[in-house]
This record gives C-alpha cells, sequence and structure tokens, in this order.
C-alpha cells in the first residue's frame, strides 16, 4: 500500500527559513526527545550530541538547521512558538552553555562541540540526523531523516503501516480522476470525503481556514515590515516598498483593512501582476527571516500558493467566500501529495523543481477548481505548472534561503495562473502529457540531476556569483 497523506501533511504551520533544514530536524528533535521521554529515559539524561550529514552538513548552517535543533531540544512547538523570542533563547543556552531538554530537563551543552555538521552522507537520504543521549557509559542512539516538506521517517520506519482506509483512494492523478468522474464530484469533494478518515468535517474546514489566516497574516507582515534579510547577505526586502508604491498613502491597521484596499484596486494586467510578485516576495522573505510561514508543500516555495489565492481571493473574485478557500486548499494539497508519493518534495533529492515546481502545480490546480474548472482541467493545469519547471535547480547562495529562492516563488506563482489559464481554455482529451507522465518524468529528472545542484551550495548561481558560502 502506498502511504495515505492528507491535506494536512502538505500544508503545515511552521518556522522558516527551511521546511526540509528547518522544521523537519524540529520535528525530529522533538520526536526523538518525546520517544526518550516515553521510555522513561529522558530524566537520566546526562549529555546529548547531535550530528547532520549530507545537505543538512552542507547548507544547514545557512538554514538555520542548528537554530531548528535547539529549539526542538528545548521542546518549543514550531505551530506556537514565539518567533520574537528565538534568539533571545538562542543567545541564553550559548552564554551558560547548558539547556533544558523538553522545558524538564537541565543538561551541559557545548553547541560547537555537541552539534556537529558532518560533511558526509547517509546512505538513505541527503537530509541525514542522528541523535545520541550519553547516560553513564550507556548511549541511546536513533537516526532519523528530513525528507522534504517537514517529513520525518527513523531509520528502517516503515511509513505505510497502520494506513488510513479512505473511501476514494489514488496513488495516480489517472485514479483521482477516475473517482471523480464515476462517482460525479469535484475534486474538492473527493477529498474532503478522504479526510473525513482522519478528522470531522469541522475540523477540516476550521483546519484549512487557520492554515489561510496563517497565510494571510505572513503576506502582510511581509508587506509591512522593511529592513533587510538575516544571514550576512544584506538583502533588502522588497515586499514593503512594492506594497508602499501599489497602496499610495492609504492607511491601514490590520490586514483586514489592507486586503479591503488591494480590492478596491482596478484590474489592471501590469498592477494586478505586481501585485502577485509582492505577495509572494513578502512570503518569503518572512521565511528568510525566522518568521511563521504554511508549509506548501516545502517552506522554501512557501509563497507561491499564498500569492496565488490572494490573487484570486483580491482580483478574482473579490465576493470569495470561506468555501471557496476551502475547495482551493484542498485540490492544492491533494496535488501535492501525487508528487510526495511519486516523486519528491526535497530540493535535497530533486532540485528546486520538487519544491517551486510542485508549489506552482498544486496552486494552479487550487486556481482551476475556484474558477469553475472540471476535475480534468485542474490535473491539465498541474501538469502545465510542473512542465515548465522541470529541470529547476536548487542552488542557494550562500546557503541561504534567499537568492534566487524568494524571487523564484514569484515566478513559480505567475507560471500556476498562466497554467490555469491555458488549462480553462483547453480540452483536456486533447493534451500529449498527462499529470502522471510529468510526476514520473520530474523523478526521472530528479535522478539525473547531478548532485552539486541539490541543495548542497555546490553548483549554480551558489558559486558563481562571488559571494562565499556561509562556514558550517
Amino acid at each position: 500500500m502506498t502511504e495515505r497523506i492528507s491535506v494536512f501533511d502538505m500544508l503545515k504551520i511552521g518556522v522558516g527559513p527551511s521546511s526540509s533544514h528547518t522544521l523537519g530536524p524540529w520535528r525530529a528533535a522533538l520526536r526523538w526527545l518525546h520517544e526518550l521521554e516515553q521510555e522513561s529515559i529522558l530524566p537520566h539524561i546526562e549529555k546529548v550530541k547531535i550530528e547532520l550529514f549530507g545537505s543538512l552538513s552542507l547548507t544547514g548552517k545557512g538554514h538555520a538547521t542548528d537554530i531548528a535543533i535547539i529549539m526542538g531540544l528545548l521542546g518549543e512547538d514550531p505551530v506556537t512558538t514565539d518567533t520574537s523570542l528565538i534568539n533571545d533563547k538562542l543567545d541564553a543556552i550559548r552564554f551558560y552553555k547548558e539547556l533544558k531538554l523538553l522545558g524538564k530537563k537541565n543538561i551541559p551543552f557545548n553547541e560547537k562541540k555537541d552539534l556537529i555538521f558532518a560533511r558526509k552522507r547517509l546512505p538513505f537520504h541527503a537530509n541525514g540526523m542522528r541523535f545520541t543521549a550519553y547516560i553513564n557509559e550507556k548511549k541511546y542512539e536513533n537516526i532519523y531523516y528530513s525528507v522534504g516538506g517537514g517529513f520525518i521517517v527513523a531509520e528502517g520506519e516503515d511509513v505505510t503501516k497502520s494506513q488510513r482506509e479512505l473511501p476514494y483512494p489514488c496513488d495516480v492523478p489517472a485514479e483521482l480522476l477516475a473517482h471523480c468522474e464515476k462517482h460525479h464530484l469535484s475534486i474538492a469533494e473527493m477529498v474532503i470525503e478522504n479526510e473525513k478518515a482522519w478528522r470531522s468535517s469541522k475540523e477540516i474546514k476550521e483546519g484549512l481556514m487557520r492554515i489561510w489566516h496563517t497565510m494571510e497574516e505572513c503576506v502582510y507582515r511581509g508587506c509591512t515590515t522593511q529592513g533587510t534579510l538575516p544571514g550576512g547577505l544584506n538583502v533588502k526586502r522588497r515586499a514593503y516598498s512594492m506594497n508602499k508604491k501599489l497602496l499610495g498613502e492609504k492607511n491601514y491597521s490590520n490586514s483586514a483593512e489592507w486586503i479591503a484596499l488591494i480590492k478596491k484596486t482596478r484590474f489592471q494586467f501590469e498592477k494586478v501582476l505586481k501585485w502577485v510578485s509582492c505577495f509572494a516576495l513578502a512570503v518569503n522573505e518572512e521565511n528568510a527571516s525566522l518568521g511563521r510561514v504554511v508549509t506548501a508543500p516545502t517552506n522554501g516555495a512557501a509563497g507561491v500558493i499564498p500569492a496565488v489565492l490572494m490573487y484570486y481571493f483580491c482580483f478574482r473574485n473579490k465576493k470569495a467566500t470561506n468555501k471557496h478557500i476551502i475547495r482551493f486548499l484542498l485540490v492544492a494539497g491533494e496535488i501535492g501529495t501525487f508528487f510526495k508519493k511519486r516523486a519528491t518534495i526535497s530540493a535535497a533529492m530533486g532540485g528546486c523543481q520538487a519544491e517551486i515546481g510542485v508549489s506552482s502545480a498544486m496552486a494552479a490546480a487550487g486556481l482551476t477548481e475556484v474558477m469553475g474548472g472540471s476535475p480534468a482541467q485542474c490535473l491539465m493545469a498541474a501538469e502545465i505548472a510542473m512542465e515548465h519547471h522541470l529541470g529547476l535547480t536548487c542552488d542557494p547562495v550562500a546557503g541561504l534561503v534567499q537568492v534566487p529562492c524568494i524571487e523564484r516563488n514569484s515566478m513559480g506563482a505567475i507560471k500556476a495562473i498562466t497554467a490555469s489559464n491555458i488549462a480553462l481554455d483547453s480540452e483536456p482529451k486533447d493534451a500529449k502529457v498527462t499529470l502522471d507522465e510529468v510526476i514520473d518524468t520530474m523523478w526521472q529528472t530528479a535522478k539525473d540531476m547531478k548532485s552539486k545542484y541539490k541543495e548542497t551550495s555546490k553548483g549554480g548561481l551558489a558559486v558563481n556569483i562571488g559571494v562565499n558560502v556561509v562556514e558550517c
């Protein structure tokens, strides 16, 4: 049985800058300590050591992997932690050289000696972590892998065990289309029935609206915060100045008032295009600043879906309701599951096509659904969006999720909108490429891609623009 994945696995609230390098390691640290606590080992731990391998060791500093690990060891939840206090907590740990595991057990902790960037790679995946706890002379060791999108698996773990039974199981897009046609369902109608295997209808709708509001607030924060991004590249935030130019001197005090002003924008192609870019840049500038974002399906690609959803909400259907937003997110999330199951959503495994490409495909399908497209047109839109991201490399300058990552979210959003427009004006039966085929092609391309183009900062822009990679 293929792994059963919920929409809420593809759309997760967390902290930037990276789902695989920040959110995944954060969750791995939490999981490891909770497992030790269940085994009554936690109270006796005298020391811990964490080793990072592969891509985590090569670009971990720029992706805040070290910060994420420490926050996980403290027991902080990436969904609820106060991000404004992260630096203060780190400063205290580095000064006193001790931390409190899960907020319960004090141990000495010397970051330079106890958190090691090991450089070499473990066999299973490019993002490997080894956690070791010491009690007297005894060691308790676990290995985890951050496989993209905030997902983690333990060494040897079978993720297909204890799977939920779904009314409409579909491992490939063709099966989804068959269910929709046989039962006369939209994709959103089919997906929500599957989601009920995990949670109630009320919980599904409330959860998706929580995701939307997190996206909305993230866009607003990004558009109203100025300055430069952390990390040493001194990248200037651009969403703030774009927002000011587009709105002029109009006054607003919260995101609702701000969105109301945007909705008054006349539908002029150039201005709308600038707003879409502004929305996408805003999210990923927040992401680069350890802000709260929605992993969709990764943090590096977190700006695409909010930008396209804001485009729909502000310009294409100014009377859009919660129902429209829920439909969009259900379809977008479902499309993401196919890439997770059939290929990868990890840039360390597939390059940026696995992040921006997948998010663009998800957004294109979601937009097509709420614009009245058929299930076949939704799949066609996703296929078009991914087709034109094939081969996209991941080459973050200085190991930071900034250049070229932030701008790529704008490109992915625009491609999603274009793909949706093409699909809505097309007959899917005339298409020469299916979504199934493009997913298989993406995975084959990922396997053929040289490793230096997979989130290592050893190739591409990362070595050709005269900026040194941060020391890990």
